[in-house]
């Protein structure tokens, strides 16, 4: 009776499944992170901290860093703002937006770098009407960030999207119901929902714009200790077949990503668990 209401499956018992998960991560990710660990550390620490704390290369993290930040900040809070939009609202084109929002996924990079600088250069529609106002958009740090932006938007609509979704219309009704006003409604019932999709969408950006290379390397102007940024160091470390001081820079950035990922993940965690000891 027992094997008769015993749970099935519809994939093969854990120890299986969990081999062929641990086999395939490892494969794709472990392998190759831990051979750009050996390959940095070949060298030796001494110049590895020498590689890694050159001038040149902390100019370029900071450029990468500050940029990626604040891209990440903007889109957190316009990729809300898009998710608010497409999920309460219904308006003609509305398929077509939803579809555009993945359009950096689909898009080359490239593509995407050489169309935003010729969008933003001196001589550029934007860039022109921007100059005008004094600021200079193409091969500055604004630049930069503006190209992390548009790469960066969907990792925040995506993950806000089902949530918003799945949220109850029905507390926001109650909370107007005992007097709440929009915006207090949206601080105190709406945002500590959305907090933690919202957190993942903002760390997936700020990732993804450290390591972005593409939509960028044309924007920036490339200038050492100005608008340089850590992966086209990279590149430029492999071009001289710098093969350690190339792999030295990246572990780097892989770190920030990682630890970002984990914070991230562990603000997640203490707004669940407060939100399961408030609803107890």
């Amino acid at each position: 009776m027992s094997s008769l209401t015993k749970r099935r499956h519809l994939l093969p018992g854990f120890g299986l499944t969990m081999g062929y998960t641990i086999f395939y991560l490892s494969l794709v990710v472990l392998f190759p992170l831990s051979a750009l660990f050996f390959k940095s550390m070949s060298v030796g620490l001494d110049r590895f901290w020498a590689t890694v704390t050159d001038d040149r290369v902390l100019a370029s993290y900071q450029i990468s860093i500050t940029t990626s930040l604040y891209a990440a900040l903007i889109n957190a809070v316009f990729g809300l703002l898009v998710a608010w939009v497409l999920v309460r609202y219904e308006f003609p084109g509305k398929r077509i937006i939803d579809a555009m929002v993945d359009l950096p996924f689909a898009l080359p990079t490239a593509v995407a770098g050489i169309a935003l600088t010729t969008i933003y250069s001196q001589n550029g529609w934007m860039g022109s009407w921007l100059g005008k106002l004094g600021i200079k958009s193409a091969y500055s740090p604004l630049g930069i960030t503006i190209a992390l932006v548009f790469i960066g938007l969907p990792f925040v609509v995506r993950t806000v999207q089902p949530i918003l979704e799945e949220l109850d219309r029905e507390i926001e009704e109650a909370a107007a119901s005992l007097g709440s006003y929009r915006l207090r409604t949206f601080f105190r019932v709406i945002l500590p929902e959305l907090l933690p999709a919202l957190l993942t969408g903002f760390a997936l950006a700020f990732s993804r714009g450290l390591g972005e290379y593409g939509s960028v390397v044309f924007i920036s102007g490339n200038m050492p200790m100005r608008t340089e940024i850590a992966p086209l160091l990279i590149m430029t470390k492999l071009e001289q077949f710098d093969y350690a001081g190339a792999t030295a820079i990246a572990v780097v950035l892989l770190l920030m990503s990682f630890v970002m990922i984990m914070l991230i993940n562990y603000l997640q965690w203490r707004a669940r668990r407060r939100m399961s000891v408030h609803d107890a």
